[in-house]
């Protein structure tokens, strides 16, 4: 609806698919869920509009270039000092942080895994986290974790925040509700939540009675969309369908929530008599978001051969390393092959990057068999991999046409660390020992006498 004066007309925002969300990547936002709660014109006024406090989250250091620097004032209830008082060591021995070498003790090879049951006393996003593999080093903040989680209960009375990292979080079954201080996201299968560093939240099933996915713990810097390059100014990930919550609070006083704290790979937590999800106002650019896979506009071959998989990154968190990343998130959504004269699955390869790969949704075209949605795989660096016998038997040999490769969302967590996996992921039922056998059946059509092969 358009609002008319005598003068112009100003359209309202849209409502349909955008509500309650700011559109945008990396903007710096402003959202009050009180009329008039945001101070105008300065941070931190003497006396706070509701006699709020002011209080900044930095997610780089003070004087980090322009461009990079992430800060977000908030506004809200009580200061976050109040939050820590009287904290004690927890347990959450399946929720690890890097290094984890050397303990999985199985030998070399490239490794794939069945989904994992949702057990039905997985409880809550906390103690539903297992930790599969990790790279670097958390007291360093450099690299990574890879984790699933099982969502059985919701976060009712509980809050969490993340010292150490990152969450890059992708919903495989189940829908979630992640209330954060800075506002509520809801994601399902096919959208993926990004929660910053050091940002209280808590997660609660909305509509299920159960949820499934992976998570990628990020310790170094924030991810960010990537250069396009000679591709412009359009396709891949688009910013504006990236979406960051607007303001939301509850007002729970006198009601006892625990709150627990990841810090250097350790769990600390602590009881106090409010909800910490106060923060009626913000403004900045440090703030978490979602976005939903399936906007996302792939680019690739329209003539011949097979572009390198990095076309397909939604994500990517830079290392001090030029066009080297710490981690990048990329997917394989449904897209158009046209590839004339052109083996159109990714080919056999060695790679100095690491590769995790898990399904969403539907046939992942280089292993139409044994990897179905909740699996995953692991190619460590410098362990070859490729399509599996029965995948490049087909592709060499089928009559080349336009082919639309749908029903599918795989996606990678590719870094530049060797994946240590851990005991747990090691120990697991739905681990595929033989999983090396798919390219046994692979031949040798060497011969010098005939040049072009036919399949024989």
């Amino acid at each position: 609806m358009n609002r008319e004066t005598n003068d112009f007309v100003r359209a309202t925002s849209r409502a349909k698919y955008n509500e309650g969300y700011m559109p945008g990547f990396g903007n710096d936002f402003e959202t009050e869920a009180e009329e008039g709660a945001l101070p105008i014109g300065q941070n931190s006024p003497q006396r706070c509009p509701y006699g709020l406090y002011a209080e900044q989250l930095s997610g780089t250091p003070f004087t980090a270039p322009r461009a990079n620097n992430e800060r977000t004032w908030l506004y809200r209830m009580r200061p976050t000092v109040q939050h820590i008082s009287d904290m004690a060591r927890v347990e959450l021995p399946h929720f690890r942080s890097a290094p984890t070498p050397d303990e999985s003790g199985l030998p070399l090879a490239p490794m794939r895994w069945d989904p994992a049951p949702i057990p039905e006393d997985a409880g809550t996003w906390i103690t539903g986290i297992r930790t599969i593999s990790t790279g670097g080093d958390v007291l360093t903040q450099v690299g990574y974790a890879i984790h699933t989680y099982a969502v059985t209960e919701s976060m009712e009375t509980e809050v969490f925040y993340n010292a150490d990292g990152e969450m890059l979080i992708v919903p495989e079954v189940g829908n979630l509700r992640f209330f954060t201080e800075m506002g509520v996201i809801d994601a399902g299968p096919g959208e993926i939540v990004v929660i910053p560093r050091g940002l209280k939240y808590k997660v609660l099933l909305n509509g299920d009675d159960k949820a499934r996915g992976y998570i990628c713990e990020n310790y170094d810097g924030a991810f960010t969309v990537p250069e396009r390059g000679p591709i412009g100014a359009n396709c891949m990930a688009n910013p504006r369908d990236f979406l960051t919550p607007l303001a939301a609070y509850e007002r729970k006083d006198g009601v006892t929530h625990r709150v627990t704290v990841k810090w250097c790979g350790q769990f600390h937590a602590c009881e106090i008599d409010h909800s910490p999800l106060d923060v009626v106002a913000w403004h900045g650019n440090y703030a978490p978001y979602k976005y939903n896979l399936r906007h996302y506009s792939p680019v690739g071959p329209i003539r011949n051969d097979h572009a390198d998989p990095s076309i397909f990154t939604v994500l990517t968190a830079p290392s001090g390393e030029p066009g080297t990343a710490n981690i990048d998130f990329v997917i394989f959504p449904p897209r158009w092959l046209v590839a004339e004269d052109s083996f159109r699955p990714p080919w056999y390869h060695m790679n100095i990057m690491s590769e995790f790969m898990g399904l969403i949704e539907g046939v992942y075209d280089a292993k139409p068999q044994g990897f179905v949605p909740g699996g995953m795989s692991l190619h460590n660096m410098m362990l070859p991999h490729g399509p599996d016998a029965d995948a490049f038997y087909a592709a060499s040999l089928k009559k080349l046409e336009p082919e639309k490769l749908d029903n599918t969302i795989a996606f990678m967590f590719e870094t530049r660390f060797p994946q240590q996996l851990t005991k747990y992921a090691a120990g697991l039922d739905t681990l595929q020992v033989k999983y090396p056998d798919v390219w046994k059946p692979l031949r040798n059509h060497f011969d010098p006498n005939r040049k072009v092969w036919t399949g024989e």
